[in-house]
């Protein structure tokens, strides 16, 4: 179960890393229309995400820069929630900005790489609360396939993104 995991996660990576390899600097503050959610400097310079607890209607498209954000934070809270440390809100979660936002990701890939490889079968049938909250009754195995099709679906929104801005 471990490798066919490892596998999807490769395959998982290698389309979302083919639409990183491509961005450039502007491509992560690119609005495509008036509604967006997108990454913001507050007054000490930090950058920082536009976010509501209940997702508004109609959802604001985001930009690559949010979605940027949006993958540092669920995966680092999907490493610490596999690690046993208490959730961060996702405001207490770093976005490096534009220019470092690539390396920080790709080094979030190299961990949970040391993450799965270092997954038993045993850990698989764990308890895990994240993303859905504790009293969903989900595992550790639930959480890893979580992650391999949200970073499928943020890798596709960066693409889709990327070529509508090329494109404009």
């Amino acid at each position: 179960m471990i490798e066919s995991l490892q596998r999807q996660f490769d395959l998982a990576w290698a389309l979302t890393d083919l639409h990183l390899s491509a961005l450039s600097v502007e491509d992560f503050r690119w609005e495509p229309t008036s509604l967006v959610w997108t990454m913001r400097k507050d007054a000490a310079g930090r950058w920082c995400p536009d976010w509501a607890e209940t997702e508004p209607e109609p959802i604001p498209v985001p930009t690559i820069g949010w979605i940027s954000w949006h993958i540092v934070f669920w995966w680092s809270s999907a490493m610490d929630a596999l690690a046993g440390r208490p959730a961060r809100p996702p405001t207490a979660i770093a976005w490096p900005g534009p220019a470092d936002a690539v390396e920080v990701i790709r080094a979030l890939h190299a961990q949970w790489r040391e993450v799965l490889a270092g997954l038993s079968p045993a850990d698989l049938d764990a308890p895990c609360a994240f993303p859905w909250g504790p009293d969903a009754d989900r595992t550790v195995a639930d959480t890893v396939l979580w992650l391999n099709i949200e970073l499928t679906k943020n890798g596709s929104e960066i693409g889709l993104l990327r070529m509508m801005r090329v494109a404009n």
